[in-house]
Formats: C-alpha cells, sequence, structure tokens
C-alpha cells in the first residue's frame, strides 16, 4: 500500500467517518489498482488508456457489475482526491464508464416463514435458544444492521426501552423501535444471560456477549445459528441470514402500508432511492396474493 492510498484512507476515516469494513473494501480496491498498473507507473503515473484497460480487465476477472463498480468508485474518489492534495493535475479515470447493472431484488422472508423462525428458534428450551430469539425478534422489529445488533451494549437494553439509540453508517444516530415481542425476548435472554454469569467475574459490556477477539458475538456465527433454525422450521438456509431478517422488516412495513420516508429513516439509509427497493418487493408480494385470492383471478 503506497502512502498516497495510505493517505486517502486515513482521510476517509478521519473526515467521512467511513468503517472499518469501508475502509477495508476501499483498501483492496486501491491496492488492486495499484498493482495491475505496476508497469503505467501505478495509481500515480497511471494514464486514460491504462485505466481503461484496468477497468475492462476486471470483467474478464469474473468480477460481478457491482464489485466492478465500486472499484471504478474507489479509484474515482482516490483521483479526486489526489487532484485535491495538488499530486496530480489531471483525473484518468474521469472518462472511464461504469459497467451496466441491474439492480436484483432483496431476499426476505413471509409473516409465516418469520414466525415458523421464531418457534425453531426458541424450540431449544436453553439460554442459547433464548438468544437466538432475542436476535431475530429485534432484527426483525427494528430493521437493525448485524453489526449494529451485535455491537449493542447491555446498557442499552436494561430498564427496557421501547427504542433503542442506534449509531450507524457514517455515524449517524438514529432510533430503532422494539415492540413488545421484542422486549420480552430482551427481557428472557437477559435473566438467562445474567444467572449463567459467574459469581464474582465482572459482566459483559455487550448485550450478545462470546468468547472470541471481539468480546460479542460474530456475523459468522449468527449466520450459523440461523441456518440451524431455518433447517428445523423447513425454510432453506439459502433464503436466511442475517441481513434478510432487515428485508422483511422493511418488506413487511410498506406491504402494511407504512410511508416510504418513515421506513428509509428507521433503516438509517442516506438516499430514498435504496429504500425503494423494497417497494418492489412488496408490490410483486401484493399481486401475488390478488392474483391467487382474489374470487374473480382466473389462470390463462
Amino acid at each position: 500500500m503506497t502512502p498516497q492510498i495510505e493517505a486517502f484512507l486515513e482521510m476517509m476515516a478521519v473526515e467521512r467517518d467511513a468503517s472499518p469494513h469501508t475502509l477495508s473494501a476501499y483498501g483492496r480496491d486501491l491496492t488492486d489498482a495499484e498493482v495491475w498498473l505496476g508497469d503505467a507507473g501505478g495509481l500515480m503515473g497511471a494514464d486514460e488508456s491504462a485505466l481503461e484497460a484496468w477497468f475492462a480487465d476486471l470483467s474478464r476477472r469474473g468480477l460481478s457489475a457491482a464489485t466492478a463498480a465500486r472499484r471504478r468508485s474507489s479509484v474515482r474518489q482516490f483521483y479526486r482526491f489526489a487532484l485535491g492534495e495538488g499530486w496530480r493535475a489531471d483525473d484518468p479515470s474521469r472518462r472511464i464508464d461504469a459497467p451496466k447493472q441491474g439492480r436484483s431484488l432483496p431476499k426476505t422472508l413471509s409473516r409465516a416463514e418469520i414466525e415458523a423462525l421464531l418457534v425453531a428458534a426458541g424450540a431449544a428450551d436453553s439460554a442459547a435458544g433464548l438468544r437466538l430469539v432475542a436476535l431475530v425478534e429485534m432484527a426483525y422489529a427494528s430493521g437493525l444492521r448485524v453489526s449494529e445488533l451485535l455491537g449493542l451494549r447491555v446498557e442499552a437494553v436494561r430498564r427496557d426501552p421501547a427504542y433503542l439509540i442506534v449509531r450507524g453508517k457514517g455515524g449517524k444516530e438514529r432510533l430503532a423501535p422494539l415492540n413488545a415481542a421484542a422486549r420480552q425476548a430482551i427481557k428472557a435472554w437477559l435473566d438467562a444471560r445474567d444467572a449463567a454469569r459467574k459469581p464474582n467475574t465482572p459482566d459483559s459490556a455487550w448485550l450478545f456477549p462470546s468468547h472470541g477477539k471481539t468480546g460479542h458475538l460474530t456475523p459468522r456465527r449468527f449466520a450459523q445459528l440461523l441456518d440451524q433454525a431455518a433447517l428445523a422450521a423447513n425454510i432453506d438456509p439459502a433464503r436466511v441470514s442475517p441481513h434478510v431478517l432487515r428485508h422483511a422488516f422493511a418488506t413487511h412495513l410498506l406491504e402494511g402500508g407504512a410511508d416510504l420516508r418513515v421506513v428509509q429513516t428507521l433503516l438509517g439509509h442516506a438516499d430514498i432511492s435504496t429504500t425503494q427497493i423494497y417497494t418492489h418487493v412488496a408490490t410483486d408480494r401484493l399481486a401475488q396474493v390478488v392474483h391467487s385470492r382474489h374470487p374473480l383471478a382466473k389462470d390463462d
């Protein structure tokens, strides 16, 4: 990683409050470009033709249109920073066209499938079962990102709040609601969590503690637990993930008549176009209901 790339990442961290995940993605994208453009002088020496060749090679490598577009965006942002710092007098990436990419609809679950998942999660009469029920209920009730959910501190729920204050992408705070079912699940998990703590040992700061490096449950482990619950509920595990619970939260709100702007705020989306993708899912689901349930609906 060159000093220029390191300076760019430092700027993204300090001035734009980019998350570690985002910084890691930028670092990988820019390092890939730097290595590929080595014969052309790297990012600091490459011209337009070299950038176009690098970008064309992304598709030949079999990268998806979304990944290629993200790498192009990373390089474009780097060159804008380089121009501002006076490292370069031109932007060789300005004429590179982004690949055409359709936007796939998010995976989601029906209300009945959510109920079945919760029943399967709570089938194990143990602290682990209570923990998984709390995780699913909270994700579905509030639309939290998995990083926001697993990073919750225990003091945030000790007083049985109706809302959580969540710090999302870009360090922006928002309110995340907790319905009665989620609050009941949290209370049951807290009772089991506290009972399992050994005497005279300090309590973990995390709501869902773990012995791993982070100190709390990891997204990978949460996904594994959901896979097990999905199998028990006769749901294809490929259709279930922590993020799918967030998708279900948004889709079911829109199906119930919630305003798109409200859903945008609850999800913490900066751009409403990101939220609008859920309207397509909700519309498709409603069209299927009309076709299958309306008394005048007939097959051709």
